[in-house]
């Protein structure tokens, strides 16, 4: 019988901004050190990122303190909504998770962003890792959970903290996700 399986996704902590090269703030780099410090007791055997410079020291600290090597896998970026900026850009967002095959110009539809996410999550899974942990942004994890609970939403994004930490567990097969990050 196969063990159960986690993956902890994760957000990333408080960074200066949205840009691929963001670095994370004073803050967000004392939330990276109390995140691994979170996370060091799970028996984490495999750690996977978004390349974006955020994501990446999010995770850097426990990877150090496990010795584990950080997988950059582009899959994880952030979710484009749009290729330009729009005023009304919460409503279009919110639109989204509603008609998950919404594209705007130069954007990404919901599922499309959803199901590079949750490929992420079977290559994980079939890689045989026991405790894995996946960092990731804001708007991404939020269509990744949505898949795993058709009740998330937008209203379930906009209550997302930076970092926050979800535990997606699977037992032959069967997912089950909880939030344990309580910052």
């Amino acid at each position: 019988m196969a063990a159960m399986q986690h993956i902890y996704v994760v957000r990333h902590c408080k960074a200066e901004g949205q840009a691929p090269d963001a670095p994370l703030t004073a803050e967000g780099v004392k939330q990276a050190e109390q995140l691994a410090a979170f996370l060091s007791g799970r028996a984490i055997d495999y750690v996977v990122s978004s390349p974006y410079e955020r994501a990446y020291r999010t995770i850097a600290p426990l990877a150090e303190r496990l010795g584990i090597e950080v997988v950059l896998d582009a899959r994880l970026t952030e979710r484009v909504l749009s290729g330009t900026s729009h005023p009304d850009w919460r409503d279009r967002l919110r639109r989204s998770y509603e008609e998950l095959d919404l594209c705007y110009d130069g954007g990404e539809s919901s599922n499309a962003a959803m199901n590079r996410a949750v490929g992420v999550v079977k290559d994980v899974l079939e890689g045989g890792h026991q405790n894995a942990v996946m960092v990731s942004h804001g708007n991404l994890i939020s269509l990744l959970l949505k898949h795993f609970d058709g009740q998330v939403g937008f209203k379930e994004w906009e209550l997302l903290s930076n970092p926050d930490v979800f535990q997606l567990s699977f037992e032959k097969g069967a997912p089950s996700m909880q939030r344990i990050w309580t910052e």
